[in-house]
């Protein structure tokens, strides 16, 4: 079993910034690709960010140069460090991870947390 703890979310004004963390827990052996996404209302989810087991990092276009993704194999641990945001970013963040464990490759979601940008 896994366990997926999502934080960082909030209200924050335009043009600032939020840190997004998300955590696996619990048995397996390790994570390929680890991403986020997000879902603003009335809208279908979107990939956001992805980083892979080997560091190799895509993002939307929409966030490129803003937004920066990271990962800490050894805390299975993913960021999204969110900057100059802007009011269209504003949805819910779900963060994903490709989990192996022996033979199975699993996929994990986490929560969501909310983020909203406004004045």
């Amino acid at each position: 079993q896994v366990h997926i703890e999502e934080s960082g979310g909030g209200l924050v004004k335009p043009g600032g910034s939020l840190r997004l963390s998300c955590t696996a827990s619990g048995s397996f052996n390790t994570i390929y690709d680890m991403d986020w996404y997000r879902q603003a209302p009335g809208e279908r989810r979107e990939l956001v960010a992805r980083i892979m087991n080997s560091g190799t990092m895509r993002y939307a276009d929409s966030v490129k140069g803003r937004f920066t993704i990271s990962r800490d194999n050894a805390k299975n641990t993913m960021y999204l460090q969110m900057n100059s945001l802007k009011p269209e970013d504003t949805a819910i963040y779900y963060c994903y991870f490709q989990v192996v464990d022996g033979r199975n490759i699993n996929d994990w979601w986490g929560q969501g947390t909310q983020v909203t940008v406004s004045s």
